[in-house]
C-alpha cells in the first residue's frame, strides 16, 4: 500500500513565510536552472556565458529548412535525420552544408561543435573531412570542404585524408620527421579573400596551427570548441571520451569582423565518409575590458592576424546614403557650370586680345 509522506513541520512553517513575490522569484530561478538557459560561470578572465539560440542548433532540429522563417539552411546533399544532420553520406562525389541565417554581432563567443565522422573505409581510404566556418559569405558551394575558395573569415578544418603525403609517396620522396603530420588533422585558417586553400599540401602554407585528432569511427561523442575572446583564438577538442578539453590551436592577435555567419560543410570525392553534425551551440562570453582594451579592440572590416602577413585587400566602402548621393551630384553640376562659365570668360578675353593685335 502506498503511503503519502506528509511534509515536516519546519517545511510547512518555512513555506507559509514565503510571500507571493518571493515565491515568483523562486519559481523563475527554478525554471532558469531547469531549462539551462540562465548564465553560468566560466573560466578565469570571463564572467558569464549565455547560450544564443539564434546561432545554436540541437535536436529535434527545429528551424532547419529552406523557408524564410528558418534559422538554418541546408545546401547540397545535407539531410536532417532524427539524431543528427548528415552533411554528406558515405558515398562518392557528395557535398553538403549547413548555414546559419542570422549574422553574429557578438564580440566574444564560444562555439561548441558535437560531430561524428564514420564510414566503411579503412586506413587512408576515407575522406575528406568537414569544416566549421565563420565567414562573410554563406551558401557558396566550392572546393574547400564544400565551401568557396578565397573565402573571407575563419575556417576550421577537420581533415581526414593526407593529400600531401600521398603525393610525396607517389614521387618517391620522404618526409623529414619534423614536418610530417598524422591524420586526421585539425587546422585553422584566416582569410581576407586573397588566399587560396592549397589542397595538394592540405592547407599547410596558410594554416595558423594544427594538431592530430583521431576522430573516425569512435564509439563515444567527439567535440570541438572554437573560442574567440579579446582577439585571441583558441581551438580545443574532446575526442578521447574523457569529457576533458585538450588544447589544439592557440593564436593571439586574430581580428575577425562582426556580422559574419556560422556554418559547417563537407565534401567527398573518390573517397568518402559519413560526416554528421549532432549539435552546434554558441555562447556569448561576457568579458571585462579596460579602457585601453576598449580602444585597442575596435571593430575591423577585414579579417587579419597580427603575426601573419596577408596580401592587402581594399576594404569595401559603405554604401552612400540618398542625401550624400544628392550632394555629390549637386556639387558636381555646380562645379561643371562654374568651369564652363570661367572657360567662356577666358575665351572671350582671348578673342578681344586677338582683335586688338589687328588694329
Amino acid at each position: 500500500m502506498a503511503v503519502a509522506l506528509e511534509p515536516s513541520g519546519w517545511w510547512q512553517r518555512w513555506r507559509r513565510r514565503l510571500s507571493a513575490r518571493d515565491g515568483s522569484r523562486m519559481l523563475l530561478l527554478l525554471l532558469l536552472l531547469g531549462s539551462g538557459q540562465g548564465p553560468r560561470q566560466v573560466r578565469a578572465g570571463q564572467t558569464f556565458e549565455y547560450l544564443k539560440r539564434e546561432h545554436s542548433l540541437s535536436k529535434p532540429y527545429q528551424g532547419v529548412g529552406t523557408s524564410s522563417s528558418s534559422l538554418w539552411n541546408l545546401m547540397g546533399n545535407a539531410m536532417v535525420m532524427t539524431q543528427y544532420i548528415r552533411l554528406t553520406p558515405d558515398m562518392q562525389s557528395k557535398q553538403g552544408a549547413l548555414w546559419n541565417r542570422v549574422p553574429c554581432f557578438l564580440r566574444d563567443w564560444e562555439l561548441q561543435v558535437h560531430f561524428k565522422i564514420h564510414g566503411q573505409g579503412k586506413k587512408n581510404l576515407h575522406g575528406d573531412g568537414l569544416a566549421v566556418w565563420y565567414t562573410r559569405d554563406r551558401m557558396q558551394p566550392g572546393p574547400v570542404f564544400g565551401n568557396m575558395d578565397k573565402f573571407v573569415g575563419l575556417g576550421v578544418f577537420v581533415d581526414t585524408y593526407p593529400n600531401e603525403e600521398k603525393q610525396q609517396e607517389a614521387q618517391k620522396r620522404r618526409y623529414s620527421p619534423g614536418v610530417q603530420r598524422v591524420f586526421p588533422y585539425i587546422s585553422a585558417m584566416v582569410n581576407n579573400g586573397s588566399l587560396s586553400y592549397d589542397h595538394e599540401r592540405d592547407g599547410r602554407p596558410t594554416e595558423l596551427g594544427g594538431c592530430t585528432a583521431i576522430v573516425r569511427n569512435l564509439h563515444y561523442d567527439t567535440f570541438l570548441v572554437i573560442r574567440y575572446v579579446k582577439r585571441h583564438l583558441t581551438i580545443m577538442m574532446d575526442i578521447d571520451g574523457k569529457h576533458e578539453w585538450r588544447d589544439c590551436i592557440e593564436v593571439p592577435g586574430v581580428r575577425l569582423p562582426r556580422g559574419y555567419y556560422f556554418g559547417t560543410s563537407s565534401i567527398t570525392g573518390d573517397l568518402s565518409d559519413n560526416h554528421d553534425v549532432i549539435s552546434l551551440k554558441l555562447f556569448e562570453l561576457t568579458v571585462e575590458r579596460t579602457p585601453e582594451e576598449e580602444k585597442l579592440h575596435r571593430d575591423v572590416f577585414l579579417p587579419s592576424v597580427d603575426n601573419m602577413k596577408l596580401p592587402e585587400m581594399t576594404a569595401p566602402l559603405p554604401p552612400l546614403s540618398g542625401l550624400a548621393l544628392f550632394l555629390i551630384v549637386f556639387f558636381s553640376l555646380v562645379f561643371s557650370v562654374f568651369a564652363i562659365v570661367i572657360g567662356l570668360i577666358l575665351y572671350n578675353k582671348w578673342q578681344d586680345q586677338s582683335r586688338k593685335r589687328f588694329y
